[in-house]
């Protein structure tokens, strides 16, 4: 029996769903290219987005029915931060951990800034600099409201170093990164893996800190759909989830799969040569210790996401408005996955 004839057939049987080019997109990319999607009676395509930004108001306008999200742009996106209110869920997590911090080559030599077993070294390193330097470092995260930025900030918080005085803030799409900082555009970054471990491999940056030492097994991906999609596509959403499930089982199986992934991730219109640095698929290795399987890494988690939920509240403060604590709720319930797993 196929899985499909065991639940409700998916409303839809062809949709669209989008994805920025990240390792912690290959649960996607395993769903597609493995037959985890189709075996669940859905055919999936996955449109490459290269910044968040395009990626969230495609799939609030409807012309993708989900996309590989940023953990608090569910909830941005709910409360009307940089665009109109759209009711938007992350029914699935998708990875945990995964960001790096990068510092220019020349950056590092000057300020002795290096990657150790405690980030507040490498930050108080860089605010010496600082101090010394008399100049504001630019330094680039991907989105306003991501980890990347909260995680960048909190890093340089630890050095004594004031994220909107004393450095200049800018926002880069991931594949950006790396280019525009061998070009001295930028001084350093926040994002997401291969892009800090791609600077080093160039020999243009080097990693001082990483999302897993500042905020250990944070959700740092997760699937966004719209309140509307998952009302009116029970049945796609839970295919969907089921699939997603299929695929972490699968990547924690053996090496091998591991391995085949990666040679999936590296496909042109997936990460192409981004990933050619890599000789496997680097889940759970120090720095980093990004996690995309193991128990409990893909339930949506609310208390997981107290840190994010903080900083959100804070910019909401600024602009006289607090956090919706039934928002925050409903955004990262998990009533859909558990309903798709029979839990």
């Amino acid at each position: 029996m196929n899985p499909q004839d065991m639940h409700t057939t998916p409303e839809l049987n062809q949709l669209t769903l989008g994805f920025v080019p990240l390792l912690d997109a290959a649960l996607l990319i395993i769903a597609r290219e493995r037959g985890f999607f189709s075996e669940q009676g859905i055919e999936v395509s996955l449109s490459r987005e290269n910044a968040w930004s395009t990626l969230r108001d495609k799939v609030a306008a409807g012309l993708l029915d989900g996309a590989q999200m940023l953990s608090p742009m569910p909830l941005a996106m709910s409360l009307g931060l940089e665009r109109a209110p759209c009711d938007t869920l992350a029914p699935i997590t998708l990875s945990r951990n995964g960001n790096a911090i990068a510092l220019s080559s020349a950056l590092c030599k000057q300020s002795d800034a290096s990657l150790g077993s405690d980030p507040s070294a490498s930050a108080r390193a860089m605010g010496a600099w600082i101090g010394q330097a008399n100049r504001r470092p630019r330094l680039a995260m991907v989105y306003p409201f991501s980890c990347q930025h909260y995680l960048l900030r909190e890093w340089l918080s630890l050095g004594g170093v004031d994220p909107d005085h004393d450095v200049e803030l800018v926002v880069l799409p991931p594949p950006r990164m790396v280019t525009a900082l061998s070009e001295g555009q930028i001084d350093g970054f926040c994002a997401g893996e291969p892009w800090g471990s791609l600077a080093a491999h160039y020999g243009v940056g080097r990693l001082v800190a990483s999302g897993a030492q500042l905020w250990p097994d944070h959700p740092e991906k997760v699937l966004g759909v719209t309140r509307s999609w998952a009302h009116h596509y029970p049945a796609t959403l839970s295919a969907l989830i089921r699939a997603l499930v299929a695929a972490s089982e699968w990547l924690a199986d053996s090496p091998d799969n591991r391995r085949q992934a990666l040679e999936w991730l590296a496909l042109p219109p997936y990460l192409d040569r981004s990933v050619s640095h890599l000789d496997d698929l680097p889940l759970g290795d120090a720095p980093i210790h990004q996690r995309l399987f193991g128990p409990g890494v893909l339930r949506p988690d609310v208390e997981a996401m107290g840190r994010i939920a903080e900083q959100l509240d804070r910019s909401l403060r600024h602009l006289d408005r607090a956090l919706d604590i039934p928002t925050l709720h409903e955004c990262y319930a998990p009533v859909h996955f558990d309903a798709a797993m029979h839990q």
